[in-house]
């Protein structure tokens, strides 16, 4: 199911915590038209190789990540650094950065520090281990953890 084709607001606990299907086919849309030249970074777990995280970087990011060690990105909503673990204290740490073939994407294999790598928290408060955490059932979606 598209956004538009969704009745009522779409609020953030409408999105990350309900079984609907509201795909944001807006997205690359929207990142393309941010001034902010970027491009996307999977973040992977280095031990068990789940993804967790498909974010954005530009060259400051991923600076910052190279010299800290830590997952770093850029918030094409915020327009700033989004220093992962920062607030939450759950950081990634960065075993290995690759870049793909093209040259116009990253992957981040981390360990974590901390409970998860989702801003997301579940129905008792603990964050998230990855932020897919839902799969498609049908016309649903249904937690797979």
């Amino acid at each position: 199911m598209n956004r538009k084709d969704f009745k009522g607001p779409v609020t953030h606990d409408v999105l990350e915590n309900q079984d609907g299907i509201i795909i944001d086919f807006e997205k690359l849309r929207k990142v393309a038209e941010s001034p902010d030249p970027v491009v996307p970074v999977v973040v992977q777990d280095a031990a068990t190789k789940e993804v967790l995280i498909l974010a954005y970087a530009n060259e400051k990011a991923l600076r910052y990540t190279l010299e800290s060690g830590i997952a770093t990105f850029w918030s094409t909503s915020r327009h700033e650094l989004w220093i992962k673990g920062k607030t939450s204290g759950d950081e990634l740490h960065i075993v290995e950065v690759r870049v793909n073939c093209e040259q116009n994407s990253l992957l981040y294999l981390v360990n974590m520090k901390g409970k998860g790598s989702c801003h997301v928290k579940d129905a008792v408060g603990q964050t998230r281990f990855g932020c897919y955490y839902r799969k498609i059932k049908g016309d649903k979606l249904e937690f797979v953890k």
